[in-house]
């Protein structure tokens, strides 16, 4: 069985690489190193799938992610290819709706995962940390969403 202290310092020190909770104190990081859980996942693995209950949210440490959707064919459509440090299925874990996409390792990939169970326990243990932690999520998705606003904004003359 693993040292949960080694553990714990490890998920700190990938969370903090990450670049998302910037707005963190070193404390915090420590302390929400806690609540996260590191899952490792085979190239070509499904991570989740589109209309699954949101259960968790990862953020990728160490490889790549593509995002598929259901085209109106009912065809996969590849959406985007997410690399290290960004964070996905996060919607699901926020507003508790169902996945809206899937998820599939495009390589070898390496995980932080937050259940949303841990999430509504740092929330009742810690929420200051809980609320930096779902600003920086929040921050995120707006900024994706701002881009995606943009790009549709430039097909349109």
């Amino acid at each position: 069985m693993p040292d949960p202290t080694y553990l714990n310092n490890e998920i700190r020190d990938m969370l903090m690489d990450c670049g998302l909770f910037n707005q963190l104190l070193p404390a915090d990081f420590a302390a929400a190193s806690g609540y996260f859980i590191i899952t490792s996942i085979a190239q070509g693995e499904e991570i989740f799938h589109e209309g699954d209950a949101g259960t968790f949210m990862c953020i990728i440490h160490r490889g790549t992610v593509t995002v598929r959707k259901t085209g109106a064919d009912e065809q996969p459509v590849d959406v985007a290819s997410l690399r290290k440090g960004r964070a996905f299925g996060e919607m699901a874990v926020l507003d508790g709706e169902r996945r809206s996409a899937t998820c599939v390792a495009a390589s070898d990939c390496q995980l932080l995962n937050l259940g949303k169970d841990s999430l509504d326990k740092m929330l009742n243990d810690a929420p200051k940390i809980a609320a930096k932690i779902i600003r920086a999520l929040a921050v995120s998705m707006s900024k994706r969403l701002r881009m995606v606003d943009g790009q549709l904004l430039s097909q349109h003359p």
